[in-house]
């Protein structure tokens, strides 16, 4: 019997796909937790909520659908990130192992400073390349109440109208949200946030190099590949850590995605304003649901992941060889 063909590693399409298909799961499976730390993150410090009683009033309000405000935002949003973020780290892996096969070096595998250059470069051009999802979703995702006047669940640019009292509010579309933030704010506002997101790109540098030094140190140890299960575990201790590092940014960066036009100010004056108003605690409100929501997703991504990448390289040889024989 012929020996079962190794898959190959070095598909950064495949790779691709597969993050892609891996991050729309995983999102979609935490999606409510996303809701309730965004939510928090914009909150004014009067208006913060337990977590249980955040997810009571969402619902009695808005009704489950409520949690998963702006998810076909976010579902596109993650698919575009990770395809185009493991495309280029694909690609920015493969260069340096290429380079090492060409140095004579004993070991292909990515060093901790290689790990960290792949990490800043796809997160770079992720970052510049799906922001104005992300502020979309957040928009989306953060419609606030306005309850003298209209009892209306809608922030400013949201593209939601006002609802007569006894009715539920009709969410806002994401198409809906793109148009009435174009018109009343301009294109420059897609871009807001951009830079504690590029700052940000420390998060994923953080989580994939502990996560590829720790799969590198087991396979070493175990003497075969990573299973899923492992996977996942390593997965969600690399996100916990950068995701507690990175956090304030996180914040940060929310509160700058649903500022108006009136409400312009840089990374550090936000930082400082947070400070001001709320104390250092200020800086990492909804971090509960935000780390819980972050490990679970992480961790379902990479068991995922590598599932969908083989089953990805299988389906293009299937596809490849039927278009050869036809």
């Amino acid at each position: 019997m012929a020996a079962k063909s190794p898959v190959p590693q070095n598909d950064n399409v495949a790779h691709a796909l597969a993050g892609a298909g891996g991050g729309v799961l995983s999102m979609v499976l935490t999606y409510p937790l996303i809701t309730l730390s965004t939510r928090a993150q914009v909150e004014s410090k009067r208006a913060e909520t337990a977590f249980l009683a955040a997810v009571k009033r969402i619902v009695a309000r808005e009704g489950v659908a409520g949690l998963y405000a702006g998810l076909d935002s976010a579902v596109f949003g993650i698919s575009v990130t990770n395809f185009v973020y493991y495309y280029w780290y694909e690609w920015t892996r493969a260069f340096f192992e290429k380079a090492a096969a060409r140095t004579g070096r004993a070991s292909k595998k990515l060093t901790t400073v290689e790990s960290m250059i792949a990490g800043a470069l796809a997160g770079s051009a992720t970052v510049i390349l799906t922001n104005p999802i992300w502020v979309v979703n957040t928009r989306m995702t953060t419609r606030r109440e306005s309850l003298e006047a209209s009892r209306e669940l809608v922030v400013e640019g949201s593209g939601a109208a006002a609802v007569p009292p006894g009715k539920k509010p009709k969410p806002p579309t994401t198409l809906g949200t793109l148009m009435a933030l174009l018109r009343e704010e301009g294109p420059q506002a897609l871009f807001r946030g951009v830079i504690p997101a590029l700052v940000l790109v420390i998060n994923p540098i953080l989580q994939y190099t502990l996560f590829e030094q720790m799969k590198n140190i087991f396979e070493a140890r175990r003497k075969r590949n990573i299973t899923p299960t492992m996977a996942f575990f390593l997965g969600a201790l690399g996100k916990l850590f950068a995701t507690s590092i990175t956090y304030p940014y996180i914040t940060v960066k929310s509160q700058m995605h649903v500022a108006g036009n009136g409400q312009k100010e840089g990374m550090t004056q936000a930082i400082s304003r947070v400070i001001k108003e709320e104390g250092y605690a200020g800086l990492y409100k909804g971090i509960g649901p935000k780390v819980t929501q972050s490990v679970l997703t992480a961790a379902f991504l990479f068991a995922f992941k590598d599932v969908l990448y083989e089953q990805t390289v299988k389906l293009r040889s299937t596809m490849a060889r039927k278009a050869l024989k036809a």
